[in-house]
């Protein structure tokens, strides 16, 4: 299976140059579908011409992004300059703590294809 994930800008650059290793999401419908061995589609926005492939190499789960932080280094789930807690902030942007309760989360452990 291959699924794509939209980065901005600033973060397509770290998975480019090796420094994020790892993906974290809401783990709704279409990320339970995720297995190791899968592809990821990074896509940079706005124009999403530029790509990246990578394999998943592994799946965790926890009960929200406050849990899971506390498992990586925040370089390889975001920008080295930032701290677990702006890393939480920017997410609750995107995922409600409903979300987070409904679905929990996933951090998708991931390799760039070369």
């Amino acid at each position: 299976m291959k699924m794509q994930v939209h980065l901005h800008p600033d973060i397509f650059e770290i998975v480019l140059n090796g420094t994020k290793k790892v993906e974290a999401r809401l783990n709704d419908e279409k990320r339970r579908k995720l297995k190791v061995g899968d592809t990821l589609e990074f896509l940079k926005r706005p124009l999403e011409e530029e790509k990246i492939l990578a394999s998943v190499t592994s799946l965790d789960y926890y009960p929200n992004f406050e849990e899971l932080v506390k498992h990586y280094d925040i370089k390889d789930l975001y920008l080295e300059d930032f701290t677990k807690e702006d890393f939480l902030n920017t997410l609750t942007r995107f995922y409600t703590k409903e979300d987070q309760e409904k679905y929990g989360v996933v951090a998708i452990g991931f390799r760039i294809e070369k």
